[in-house]
């Protein structure tokens, strides 16, 4: 991946630069070393290739940006790649000079063919592929065939696949990639063999991301990265879009911070996720208000905002459950400190009807014509609703058992009001 890693070279006779290549493209990975957080997939090719013992057809499912295509023509350079020398077979390693290998990076290949399925979808665009199969390679040991979207086949393009594809000839291989593996019929899927592309984890792509902020020469603190990490949702190439827009909104000199990638995202700061949090759970209504309009008027999306809340909660009722949730990976000190003490006040009965309210809430936010309006709605609901009791204690007060008592009040950055 040398040649990706250095900066875009000066045309010395013009004086220009060639085109800005983005992020996701730059640090594409040619080889299956560059693969992050995909260690069973690639050990498991790996051991394919060295011992010889190769499927005909590979199916790639995953989410969005997490390198299922870049996975089919690494595959692709790897079974076709001769070596410097031109002498060499399949390898777990190619070497990214001889004159496939540069083909294939390049997107030039005769006898390594990609086929977008979103756009190609009927039985004659199959009908040609298959025509094809039938003929060797031009100069490379396989004919590769990657389907991008196989999922948007017809019925009929699918049935018209099968034979070719359960007894191709020695000389092809199929690729296919999709991110709905459920759309893909069981008698495609029994023809080839499945690899699953986890989501990348947020610590990971942090680490990713740092990396490639040192080659790019930009300053980048933790906290900003972590931000971009979880904005991803563990795909690589969405993160790396990301990475990109915050360094062209800071400039190369200023770097990334926190602030910055925060107002990008229209994310409400952590600190005030928890007040908030703390204030309707706690039945401060007002409180709620103020620090919503705060956030609102520094920029943050109202929706966001609930998103953050809903996201929290959740946070908090795991760690109420499983308390080893709060040592996870990649969460400041001071939010776990924070988070166990709230999770060890609240009752899992006010845990889990805020959750509900929040995410019932967060799609009428969506829909409002004034989404801020929604929101507020959403956050007095929740103070008011602080003050019922549980129906665990409502059925005790019917029962003449004990009154019913509202539940206990969120730790909150500033001293709680008491109930009257």
């Amino acid at each position: 991946m040398a040649d990706l890693d250095t900066p875009a070279p000066t045309d010395t006779a013009t004086g220009a630069r060639e085109p800005y290549r983005v992020l996701a493209r730059k640090y594409r990975p040619t080889g299956f070393d560059g693969l992050i957080g995909q260690e069973a997939l690639v050990r498991t090719l790996s051991n394919a290739i060295a011992s010889g013992r190769l499927a005909h057809a590979f199916v790639l499912t995953g989410v969005r940006g997490i390198g299922k295509t870049t996975t089919a023509r690494i595959i692709a350079r790897a079974l076709n790649c001769v070596g410097p020398d031109g002498t060499g077979g399949p390898t777990t390693e190619p070497c990214g000079v001889c004159p496939h290998c540069k083909a294939i990076a390049e997107d030039r290949h005769v006898d390594v063919l990609e086929m977008d399925a979103a756009s190609r979808t009927g039985v004659d665009d199959i009908r040609e592929l298959i025509e094809g199969v039938r003929y060797r390679p031009t100069s490379a040991r396989f004919k590769i065939y990657i389907i991008d979207e196989v999922h948007m086949l017809s019925r009929n393009a699918f049935n018209a696949l099968l034979k070719t594809l359960e007894e191709p000839p020695e000389h092809v291989k199929f690729v296919f990639a999709t991110t709905e593996i459920r759309k893909v019929p069981v008698t495609v899927l029994s023809r080839c063999q499945r690899f699953d592309l986890r989501r990348i984890d947020t610590e990971t792509l942090a680490a990713h991301f740092k990396a490639i902020c040192g080659k790019e020469g930009v300053t980048a603190s933790d906290g900003a990265l972590a931000m971009i990490a979880r904005a991803a949702d563990g795909s690589v190439r969405d993160g790396l879009s990301l990475l990109d827009q915050a360094i062209a909104h800071g400039g190369a000199e200023t770097g990334v911070s926190e602030d910055q990638v925060r107002g990008m995202l229209g994310l409400a700061d952590r600190t005030r996720v928890f007040d908030l949090l703390a204030a309707v759970l706690g039945g401060d209504a007002k409180g709620a208000l103020d620090q919503l309009a705060e956030q609102y008027a520094a920029g943050a999306d109202p929706a966001v905002v609930l998103e953050d809340l809903l996201e929290l909660t959740h946070w908090l009722t795991r760690v109420k459950v499983t308390p080893d949730a709060a040592a996870a990976p990649g969460i400041p000190e001071a939010e776990k400190v924070r988070g166990t003490d709230m999770a060890g006040r609240l009752a899992m009965p006010v845990l889990t009807r805020a959750w509900q309210m929040l995410l019932k809430g967060l799609g009428e936010c969506r829909v409002a014509p004034s989404p801020l309006q929604a929101a507020e709605m959403l956050l007095i609901r929740l103070a008011y609703a602080a003050d019922l009791p549980t129906p665990e204690e409502a059925l005790k007060s019917l029962r003449g058992e004990g009154p019913a008592s509202a539940p206990a009040p969120a730790a909150s950055a500033t001293p709680a009001t008491p109930a009257p």
